[in-house]
């Protein structure tokens, strides 16, 4: 059965976006890493939050914009939002209103595969209703300053328990894998 993994890059100081949802930080550091194209072979449908799939894009200019993973990566999207627009952008891109809906579509979607999840408040609500089962987090050699935090909950229920699965380095990141302790 697939399960969601919350997929980012981050700052060593804590960000996985820029004041505003700036991505463009991130452009420097686009090189071949074998941890995520790992990653993505093992990704076989996407949970993403409305502010992230209308977010800023670091592959902007290029002719990957506007692609998953720079175009490193082809499938279903389940992109959360309140309000669902008349049309998709291009096919393979649902719009759901309702979490749990977008979660078990995304599985049944992914099969075996994962179902990466993009977005730091989408990662927040599937961690509050138990259902998130890992994160891998690249953390890139740079420090932001302010943005959006890998993670937050502001009145939390109390800390989040992980297990490190794996630790991989490359010459742009150092990429963590961890799973979700329940109970």
């Amino acid at each position: 059965m697939a399960s969601l993994q919350y997929q980012c890059a981050m700052s060593l100081d804590g960000f996985i976006a820029g004041p505003g949802g700036d991505m463009s930080w991130l452009a420097g550091y686009l090189a071949p890493d074998p941890a995520a194209a790992e990653l993505t072979r093992q990704t076989g449908a996407l949970l993403v939050g409305r502010r992230t799939f209308s977010g800023d894009d670091p592959y902007r200019g290029t002719e990957n914009e506007g692609e998953p993973y720079g175009g490193g990566w082809d499938g279903p999207q389940f992109v959360v939002t309140h309000t669902v627009p008349a049309a998709a952008p291009r096919p393979g891109i649902t719009f759901v209103t309702d979490l749990d809906t977008a979660i078990g579509a995304a599985k049944a979607a992914a099969g075996e595969s994962d179902v990466g999840v993009l977005g730091a408040r989408i990662a927040a609500q599937c961690i509050a209703k138990d259902q998130l089962d890992e994160i891998f987090v690249s953390i890139v050699p740079v420090l932001l300053g302010d943005g959006v935090r890998l993670f937050e909950r502001p009145g939390g229920a109390g800390p989040v328990p992980l297990e490190r699965v794996a630790l991989t380095e490359s010459p742009t990141a150092t990429s963590l894998r961890f799973r979700v302790l329940r109970g």
